[in-house]
């Protein structure tokens, strides 16, 4: 009896070293992901980081947006000018970008590779990215987030036996959404499909590409675009927390933004705002 335990016991320690050893050799297919990475910040390109990063935000984005939606993103622009915030207003107010503006790098991302999954952190207020590479089905049903369901695969697009190309397709979302900090906006039907192809280049294993093509009810064509960005190998590099609400001076009443100052009252934002409806609180006499 105690012959067979033995027996047993060998038999389960040769089966764990075989299935590490197989997840190592796994792993070794997979491109070197790791470091955080940067956007690549293109010279000359103004604003805040706009979703095609090659331009600067606003306008020179050039989106092939339909008229009705182009009105829209005027709207914004306009409104950005006034002092507000325009479609951006629910992002001003640290709710999640959701997909595509939280693949902007505003801070820098962490790609964390398995067999089964490859996550995407994100270092500002947006949940994780799961991209499932297990082979599954889509859902007959998907419960709508921000982020969106993502299912991707990795391929060896050169033959070399390693996989270089990650091809990902993310659908299922909730909103408003936009792509960037101008209010540039996505459909508000939420039927947004993202397609992307990320690797390294070719020349250069320290940048990375999100090649990413939107298609969108608000688009009169699919929009591609090449997210770039660059590694810092630092295994000791700062990870720096975010906490949106925690420098957040925008104090936001129905769909105004005000303002809260240093001494802790509240100001206007923008030219000739009225103050905000006080009808609930118990006016004091003069």
């Amino acid at each position: 009896m105690h012959y067979r335990s033995l027996l047993g016991a060998f038999a389960l320690t040769v089966m764990a070293a075989s299935a590490a050893g197989a997840q190592i050799a796994d792993v070794a297919k997979y491109p070197d992901l790791k470091g955080q990475w940067n956007r690549v910040v293109v010279p000359g390109v103004r604003g805040q980081p706009s979703f095609d990063q090659t331009k600067s935000w606003g306008p020179e984005q050039e989106p092939p947006l339909t008229p009705e939606y182009q009105k829209i993103f005027q709207a914004s622009l306009a409104d950005l000018a006034a002092g507000g915030f325009g479609n951006n207003f629910d992002r001003a107010r640290c709710g999640p970008s959701g997909m595509p503006l939280m693949m902007v790098a505003f801070r820098a991302l962490e790609f964390v590779v398995t067999p089964e999954r490859t996550y995407v952190l994100v270092g500002d207020q947006d949940q994780p990215r799961r991209i499932y590479t297990d082979g599954r089905a889509w859902p007959q049903e998907i419960t709508p987030t921000y982020g969106g369901y993502s299912i991707g695969r990795w391929i060896d697009s050169d033959g070399s036996g390693r996989f270089d190309v990650l091809e990902v397709e993310t659908r299922g979302f909730k909103g408003p959404r936009v792509y960037d900090s101008s209010g540039l906006p996505l459909h508000f039907d939420n039927q947004s499909v993202f397609k992307e192809r990320i690797h390294l280049d070719k020349a250069d294993p320290n940048i990375l590409h999100d090649e990413i093509t939107v298609i969108d009810n608000a688009l009169t064509h699919p929009w591609t675009v090449d997210k770039r960005y660059v590694r810092d190998p630092d295994p000791l590099v700062e990870r720096f927390e975010s906490v949106c609400v925690e420098y957040n001076g925008q104090v936001f009443i129905g769909k105004e933004n005000y303002f809260l100052s240093a001494d802790g009252f509240l100001m206007p934002a923008r030219k000739n705002q009225p103050p905000p409806d006080t009808r609930y609180f118990k006016q004091t006499a003069k």
